[in-house]
């Protein structure tokens, strides 16, 4: 491409294309889009583009990011036969092989959950231990309430003095949602990206936080206020971890994956309304057999469909650029009010109370009928999860609404479902429907509170 003249009313403009080429490691710049590839080492999928005004000389760079990371399903992840969580990351065969063959250990900064700590610390340690492993384990509260630029400090402090290698020793995180969260932004921090894997051993992060890139902690009383978008290197999933988990927690998991449901998936709604209670009760424990083979049994393929609807909607926009996500159901009000009534509230609970309002607003849309309705607030109160809260006041909902429309480009950007297993975005919602449909939840749902539920 050669020069061209772009002319308007008020300036005379010549913008020129160059390719960015690689000869002898000095990349240089070349004029049009055609390169002869024989005659160099590398071609960038950059480009800068050169303006000459009378005033004087602009360049724009246009430089495409792409990120590779790998969400993998692997048993007995701590089992010290598995070297998945030490070399999973990798996808250089040859990479592998040079490192097994060496005599150096490999080496590892750990940062785990103390919880998760108490239950997996001593296998953890055996697991590395056996596998000749340099490491360090850093066992931290990793709460909502500890949430903070404090804690991704500490964790800075420690592995600056452990001193990794920010290349090939990628920083592991074992825990929640808030643990994957925080070291993510912390690994981004360090030498401005350290790689890092993320391992969930909860079920909200096992569909939700692992396959993502936001990181990110609590500032100005603000839920994620603070974080980047840093995909990790990996996430390793082994569903065995979720077996420890307390039952209310498992019913937390399950609020984001009713949301993937109702937006995206009807059979996976169908398939909670059916088998939502055994999942409980089981805690996500399925026939390992089956899903090797066909992914038939409920929590292999409740798991499997989460995880896939929330990739669909991920991959393509994985830096939010599109503001139209379907993903934000149920995180239009709910940080707002888990924020204000922290800690008596997990996130997928803040999630779903924010999703039943909606659901309301849908049905007073006429988005969904009421038998529609009906079959969603049973399921959610099937799952044993909270379908109404005192303290989501009609204030607080519309404070939140106010507070999107600050950061969504002026537009309110609402999903709402339009049946079961679709969802669309809506922009014009009225205040009367708004209140009508908070007057009919509060009349419906909040009969066993003793709460005064006025808007």
């Amino acid at each position: 491409m050669g020069k061209v003249q772009i002319e308007d009313n008020v300036t005379k403009e010549e913008k020129t294309e160059y390719s960015l080429v690689r000869v002898k490691g000095t990349w240089t710049r070349k004029l049009g889009k055609k390169v002869n590839k024989d005659k160099v080492d590398c071609v960038s999928a950059a480009k800068i583009y050169e303006s000459v005004r009378e005033k004087g000389t602009s360049w724009t760079v246009v430089t495409p990011i792409v990120f590779t990371y790998k969400v993998t399903e692997s048993m007995g992840l701590l089992d010290p036969s598995n070297d998945t969580l030490l070399l999973g990351h990798i996808t250089d065969s040859q990479q592998i092989e040079d490192i097994k063959k060496t005599n150096k250990p490999v080496k590892r900064f750990v940062v785990v959950d103390q919880e998760v700590y108490k239950i997996y610390g001593s296998k953890l340690t055996e697991y590395l231990e056996a596998r000749n492993v340099q490491y360090k384990i850093l066992a931290l509260p990793t709460t909502e309430e500890n949430k903070s630029m404090e804690m991704a400090l500490e964790i800075l402090e420690e592995v600056n003095n452990f001193s990794l290698d920010r290349r090939t020793e990628p920083i592991i995180a074992i825990g929640g949602g808030v643990c994957l969260d925080i070291v993510g932004l912390a690994a981004s921090l360090y030498r401005r990206r350290t790689p890092y894997i993320r391992v969930p051993t909860t079920l909200l992060s096992y569909i939700d936080a692992s396959v993502g890139a936001k990181t990110g902690v609590n500032f100005a009383n603000c839920k994620n206020k603070l974080g980047a978008y840093i995909p990790p290197t990996a996430v390793f999933l082994d569903l065995s971890f979720i077996q420890t988990v307390p039952r209310r927690h498992i019913s937390n998991g399950l609020a984001e994956m009713l949301k993937m449901a109702l937006v995206k998936h009807r059979g996976l709604f169908e398939l909670l309304e059916k088998h939502g209670r055994s999942l409980l009760d089981t805690r996500f424990q399925g026939d390992n057999s089956d899903y090797r083979h066909n992914h038939l049994d409920a929590p292999s393929q409740a798991t499997r469909i989460a995880i896939t609807t929330m990739l669909e909607e991920l991959a393509p926009n994985l830096w939010e650029d599109d503001l139209n996500r379907l993903v934000d159901f149920g995180h239009l009000i709910s940080p707002a009010l888990e924020m204000k009534v922290l800690p008596s509230l997990l996130h997928g609970e803040a999630v779903n109370i924010d999703m039943a309002y909606m659901v309301y607003v849908s049905q007073e849309s006429g988005l969904l009928s009421e038998e529609e309705k009906q079959r969603i607030i049973s399921c959610m109160v099937s799952l044993e999860l909270p379908v109404w809260h005192q303290a989501c006041t009609m204030e607080l909902i519309q404070t939140s609404l106010q507070d999107r429309l600050k950061h969504s480009g002026g537009l309110v950007r609402m999903p709402l479902p339009i049946g079961l297993g679709q969802a669309e975005i809506f922009n014009n919602t009225s205040y009367e429907i708004l209140l009508k449909a908070y007057e009919k939840w509060c009349d419906e749902l909040s009969i066993s509170s003793e709460s005064n539920c006025d808007p």
